[in-house]
């Protein structure tokens, strides 16, 4: 039996576990993310890190076959990291220094495509071949794993979903640049958004109306107590999704939709009004999905990053 590292490197806290080849987490831990001076700690950091628990444990390096790591921004096949702008990163070629400092065969991925591995192998979508798999938070990422094998892309940037044009006659910029972004609708923050811009339609009664910080669970909480402004909000929301999942599953035609991130909290409610519209939206021949909440939660990184280890170097 090998063993390896799976880390999930985000803004705040790295997340490092430790497997068995055939996918069981053996023990995990957190480390701060240093991002200050251009992130120029953070890889160093890392590797002291799994250094300091291979001494710990005593683990030879003829047990390990490797680690992976999942990354906040493009990543192509090689390795080389396309821009990580709240790591403050550049361009250059991470598993390669990741290697050097671990000394271990390192493979590297975007964040959200390795969570979609993640769920693709051990959570919400385990036992399928094709998935499409989307994380709802703050923004809208997500993965695309095709006959088994996750998407990268020529530039890293495979199953950047977030930033797919849904109104091209939204007037509001997005975060990205763009206007009528997947994200300005389909996210945590794009709800609120567009609570907010049907409460200043007009003076319909509505508890929203009695909260000062609305949120995504605000709304649903509300729509869930009869609320039928907050119905009519999420109504609009189910009609983005569909639309946006009906165009992406349309493309891929996979086996299921896994659906994690802040939003998926709303549970099966969720993909309950999702599903009507998505069979308005959909390509017939694409429409036999089925769709799942992620169950991985935030191990959902580091199982994806350690799987892109096994698949590149388990014998």
């Amino acid at each position: 039996m090998k063993y390896g590292f799976g880390v999930d490197l985000g803004g705040t806290t790295v997340k490092i576990a430790y497997f068995d080849e055939t996918g069981n987490m053996l023990d995990k831990w957190e480390i701060p993310t240093v991002t200050a001076d251009g992130g120029k700690q953070i890889l160093p950091d890392i590797a002291a890190s799994v250094a300091g628990y291979r001494k710990d444990h005593n683990i030879p390096d003829e047990a390990l076959l490797g680690l992976g790591i999942g990354v906040p921004g493009p990543v192509d096949a090689s390795g080389t990291v396309n821009r990580c702008v709240n790591l403050g990163w550049g361009v250059f070629n991470i598993a390669k220094e990741l290697s050097d400092l671990t000394g271990l065969p390192v493979k590297a991925g975007n964040d959200a495509n390795v969570a979609a591995l993640g769920e693709f192998w051990k959570g919400g979508g385990q036992g399928c071949e094709n998935i499409v798999f989307v994380t709802l938070g703050t923004g809208v990422g997500g993965g695309i794993i095709v006959e088994g094998r996750l998407l990268h892309g020529t530039h890293g940037s495979g199953a950047e979903l977030g930033h797919m044009v849904l109104d091209p006659r939204e007037t509001a910029v997005c975060g990205c640049g763009k206007r009528g972004c997947v994200e300005q609708y389909c996210s945590a923050t794009g709800i609120v958004r567009l609570a907010k811009l049907r409460l200043d339609k007009d003076e319909a009664a509505s508890s929203l109306r009695t909260l000062t910080d609305l949120t995504c669970r605000d709304i649903f909480d509300a729509g869930k107590a009869g609320d039928a402004v907050a119905l009519e909000i999420l109504d609009q929301y189910y009609d983005y999704m569909g639309q946006f999942l009906g165009s992406v599953c349309s493309a891929v035609d996979p086996e299921a939709v896994v659906i994690g991130g802040g939003v998926s909290k709303a549970g099966h409610v969720l993909l309950e009004g999702i599903e009507p519209y998505f069979h308005k939206y959909v390509f017939h021949a694409a429409s036999q999905v089925r769709f799942a909440l992620a169950s991985l939660g935030n191990d959902a990184g580091a199982y994806g990053a350690f799987k892109l280890a096994v698949d590149a170097f388990a014998k």
